[in-house]
């Protein structure tokens, strides 16, 4: 089971860390869209983004505290689900491609969320991680 979980991490956390290093290399064009997108101060929601999706990839993969990792990513992605996806003020094909990126990043969240039960219940009987969890929910 490790090297599956291990796996999952990989391919999970790939999106997040890539995506974290874009809110860095392109910040001033990320926050040109959120603050069209109505989020306030932009530039700093920006760059908090990179830092939750860097720190919360980062910890996922590496298996450093990887369920308060996985907590980090649902942080993320709930706020931007509804601030940068508001499908439902959105119309025509801006409101389709709206409620697809918001589904998207409803449906991580909540494989984020499982991955922090996981982490947090399994413990240290989990292999390939250089720490334990922070939390115990078993």
């Amino acid at each position: 089971m490790d090297i599956l979980v291990l796996i999952g991490r990989i391919l999970f956390s790939a999106l997040f860390i890539s995506s974290g290093i874009n809110h860095f290399t392109n910040g001033k064009a990320m926050s040109g869209y959120a603050a069209a997108k109505g989020v306030p101060a932009p530039l700093a929601a920006t760059y908090a983004g990179g830092v939750l999706l860097l720190a919360g990839g980062l910890s996922v993969l590496l298996g450093v505290w990887a369920d308060l990792g996985a907590l980090l990513l649902v942080i993320f992605l709930v706020p931007t689900a509804v601030l940068m996806h508001a499908f439902w003020r959105a119309e025509g094909q801006e409101r389709m491609l709206d409620m697809i990126q918001f589904q998207k990043d409803v449906a991580l969240a909540g494989a984020a969320l499982m991955l922090f039960a996981l982490f947090s219940f399994v413990g240290d009987a989990l292999d390939l991680t250089i720490t334990g969890p922070l939390f115990d929910i078993s």
